[in-house]
């Protein structure tokens, strides 16, 4: 070990807080290729990628002693930015896409610039109020109780399995005040229900009552469930029930309101899953669709989704949050001054995280700029593009749809088609930069699939993709 006497030269004394000093140079070239991205007209599809090479532009990047940022941006700029699909294009027509508004990506900027937290009031008091601000916002339009409150997770599948622990232990106290054994719980779910809802029953050990739906709509309703219920040995176990307002492979809207009467009937659980569509609640021609959805003990929707804010970000809602707070919230002395006003719950007490960044910034900046009604028409905009697609396929006598679309999903048939002829389409689409488009299954079978979330998709884009079926 090298020791350092007061007259060494100070050049090789380590030098801790090399990483923290501020750099303009970097600070300008870094803002410079921000700007350009959010100044593109039309940000592209990109996507297309070679491993191979990939591993040969990133090999020996890190080092011990580091590199020039100028390398490392470009090689990020040149080689891998164009290998990651925008997610945020206006041709992105799979999965779920996202569209942030410019004044949420902007804003993302400023929470990532200042490493906002986002845990308690203690630490966070004007973050923790902007973000309630949004939630109460959601909260109004679902009409939710003034009571409800909420926080912000990373995504729909944090959200259903934060809510469903909840339902799950509130459902345990109350059989353990009642006298009642403490048995292994069931949750009813629908057939479509996501992904994410039979991964958070594993997690929490509870399993599902699936009630299957039938035909082409594919909506639970509660008719559907009392059958299902009646003809169950004991429905004791029974705990919670799911209802999905748009699912996320044809946006499908269940019979909200009939399931919600269900729930309340046996005191069950209420949880809505609105991860994709229930920004659709914005739509008045839509609204009576949603009828019931102010019933929901706990709610989900995805701003990362159709309400138009950057990755990674999900509205979760509880119509009473103090029983979040008694199942989620982390107890250790370290903790205790955030705990000390109890009037107040922090986001830290409603999910099954501590840490978390104030990730709701983005949206309530966007909300505030931009005005609910902006809202209102990039939803109703993309609704109108799933209608156009519609009667473009019916007017093919190769194309059939599967299904009305409910919101902004399209399924459908290409006639003679199998599997394969779906990943040439889609392979060929991406490979001119025209579309990014995937297949799905409807019941076992193969079919195609159209999501229409952005403001800026045109019909002529939507034409493009479809004449591509020829």
């Amino acid at each position: 070990m090298t020791l350092h006497s007061s007259g060494a030269d100070e050049s090789a004394s380590p030098d801790p807080a090399r990483m923290h000093r501020p750099d303009p140079d970097m600070v300008r070239d870094i803002l410079e290729y921000v700007a350009d991205r959010l100044l593109e007209p039309e940000v592209p599809l990109d996507g297309l990628a070679d491993r191979s090479h990939l591993t040969s532009a990133i090999d020996g990047l890190i080092t011990e002693d580091g590199r020039d940022f100028r390398e490392v941006l470009a090689v990020y700029r040149d080689e891998l930015a164009p290998t990651v699909l925008s997610a945020d294009s206006p041709r992105m027509f799979s999965f779920i896409p996202s569209a942030p508004t410019k004044a949420s990506l902007l804003f993302d900027m400023v929470v990532s610039a200042a490493s906002l937290q986002g845990i308690s009031w203690c630490e966070a008091a004007g973050a923790v109020m902007a973000e309630n601000q949004a939630l109460r916002t959601l909260a109004d339009l679902a009409g939710l109780p003034e009571s409800s409150g909420g926080v912000f997770v990373s995504g729909g599948s944090a959200a259903n399995l934060s809510a469903l622990v909840v339902a799950r232990d509130t459902m345990r106290r109350r059989r353990a005040t009642a006298g009642l054994p403490d048995v292994p719980l069931r949750v009813v779910v629908s057939d479509q229900a996501h992904s994410s809802i039979a991964n958070s029953l594993g997690i929490t050990m509870m399993s599902a009552l699936i009630v299957p739906t039938t035909g082409t709509s594919g909506v639970l309703t509660g008719e559907a469930v009392r059958v299902a219920v009646g003809s169950d040995p004991d429905p004791s176990d029974i705990c919670a029930v799911v209802a999905t307002s748009g699912t996320t492979n044809a946006g499908i809207i269940d019979d909200i309101a009939g399931l919600g009467q269900v729930a309340r009937e046996h005191g069950w659980w209420f949880h809505v899953d609105g991860a994709y569509g229930g920004a659709g609640i914005l739509v008045p021609s839509l609204r009576h669709r949603y009828a019931g959805i102010e019933q929901a003990d706990s709610l989900v929707m995805d701003p990362h989704k159709w309400w138009f804010a950057p990755f990674d970000c999900a509205a979760l809602l509880y119509r009473e949050p103090w029983l979040a707070a008694a199942v989620h919230t982390q107890n250790a002395s370290y903790l205790d001054v955030i705990h000390g006003d109890s009037a107040d719950l922090n986001p830290s007490d409603l999910a099954h995280h501590l840490t978390r960044r104030a990730r709701g910034l983005p949206l309530w900046f966007s909300l505030a700029v931009n005005g609910i009604g902006a809202y209102r028409d990039a939803v109703a905009h993309g609704l109108d593009l799933a209608s156009y697609a519609a009667e473009r396929l019916r007017e093919r006598a190769d194309c059939e749809l599967v299904r009305e679309p409910d919101l902004s999903i399209v399924l459908f048939r290409r006639q003679g088609w199998t599997e394969e002829d779906y990943a040439q389409w889609s392979t060929r689409l991406l490979q001119e930069q025209r579309a990014f488009v995937t297949s799905s299954r409807w019941r076992g079978e193969v079919v195609g699939r159209l999501v229409f979330l952005h403001p800026a998709t045109t019909r002529q884009m939507v034409d493009e993709a479809i004449d591509a079926l020829d």
